[in-house]
């Protein structure tokens, strides 16, 4: 017997329960599907318990700075591998239960399999067909094999984040955020740690400047960058979708890291699942909006973007970069890298790009991501007034 709903959900990440709570609170009948634990995965294997391996690596670090300067720490001190591993998975192990009794909480009903599609507005899964006026994909992403010899020593992030014992030599395939963000991790562990990029520049939706700061950091702290090291081609496969998040089906939106447009993040998952969320309960009324989105490598130091490297042009925009290696907040840190850029349009006065390395980047950046989105001008951060010493109270000086 076929089961009817309103809306039906294929992935239960962040995307996913995005479009399930808002539907299912403005009383539509809702189902959800996953064929693995329910939450997708950044609460057991994302970023979630990655912010925890990145914590520990900076605190690793900060107490070694420390040494000989009155915090009582006399040795220098590393990961402890197995205790970290047992941390984070007694912190996760409960997200999979906790995120389905949330859906059941709110009257959705829940479906465990893979689903597939027996018709434009019918679903399979198991025993069970249903049928939605809408459909929702949120099936996530996976990493892509590489087809290579020795591929079976090759480990994905998740992986590397139940690895029992961490080995004593390291290569990690890439550049972006996570390799960048494990390398430091494995690094304060005390592996020896390679990285191999397929081209020259690292991060390239980051800025270059401070991206090669960046890269100066790292391999002071002796981790060592191969660039022009092709390993395997590479494509990239999405979901295409409008600005409504709708698919060629006018009745299937897709949102998360399965759709195209936006930067594979949880708040960008989150947006989208909310914008379609909104489409199907409004025809079609909101347009999804990417303005001053920001993100954040959680190296050591930590780099943190919002806006586009491409509007990098000292000859049409006013491009201000400060070197923040002598400034208050950094030498209290201890950090020897440092720096910030903000690219402004004079015509407008809005900031439409700004980098930030060092101490609390991935917390500051916020600051000029709100202006970003909010649409306010550069000058109207000369009003803030910012607790002080902080990363923060440092906005101002980087205009």
């Amino acid at each position: 017997m076929k089961k009817n709903y309103d809306v039906i959900i294929i992935g239960t990440g962040t995307a996913g329960r995005a479009v399930a709570d808002k539907v299912a609170c403005s009383g539509l009948k809702t189902a959800v599907i996953d064929m693995k634990e329910y939450g997708g995965i950044s609460p057991p294997g994302g970023c979630d318990p990655k912010k925890m391996f990145t914590d520990l690596a900076e605190v690793t670090d900060w107490s070694n700075r420390l040494i000989g300067k009155g915090a009582g720490i006399q040795n220098p001190s590393k990961i402890d591998w197995p205790a970290l591993i047992e941390f984070k998975r007694e912190a996760v192990k409960e997200c999979p239960g906790k995120t389905e009794n949330h859906f059941v909480d709110m009257g959705i009903d829940t479906y465990h399999g893979r689903a597939y599609f027996e018709n434009q507005n019918t679903v399979v899964v198991g025993k069970d067909k249903l049928s939605g006026k809408y459909v929702f994909l949120a099936t996530g992403s996976k990493p892509r094999k590489l087809n290579i010899p020795g591929e079976e020593y090759v480990i994905t992030s998740k992986e590397f984040m139940e690895t029992e014992k961490l080995p004593e030599r390291i290569i990690f395939i890439g550049s972006g955020y996570i390799s960048l963000e494990f390398a430091h991790v494995a690094r304060r562990a005390m592996s020896e740690v390679t990285i191999l990029h397929r081209s020259e520049r690292l991060l390239r939706h980051f800025d270059a400047d401070m991206v090669n700061m960046l890269v100066k950091a790292s391999e002071a702290a002796g981790i060592k960058i191969l660039t022009n090291k092709p390993v395997a081609g590479v494509e990239k496969g999405a979901i295409t979708v409008d600005k409504h998040m709708r698919t060629s089906n006018p009745r299937i939106y897709a949102g998360g890291d399965c759709a195209s447009g936006g930067v594979q993040l949880v708040p960008v998952a989150a947006l989208q699942g909310e914008v379609a969320a909104s489409n199907i309960l409004n025809e079609n009324s909101v347009e999804v909006d990417y303005t001053g989105i920001p993100s954040a490598v959680h190296s050591i130091p930590v780099l943190a973007s919002v806006g586009t490297s491409a509007s990098n042009d000292s000859n049409k925009y006013k491009v201000i970069f400060r070197n923040r290696s002598s400034w208050h907040t950094t030498r209290e840190a201890e950090m020897r890298f440092a720096a910030s850029k903000v690219i402004i349009d004079e015509a407008n006065d809005r900031i439409i790009g700004a980098y930030i390395l060092g101490p609390n980047a991935g917390e500051a950046i916020n600051i000029f991501a709100a202006v970003m989105r909010l649409g306010l001008k550069a000058s109207d951060i000369k009003k803030l007034v910012f607790s002080y010493p902080t990363t923060c109270s440092d906005i101002q000086r980087m205009l």
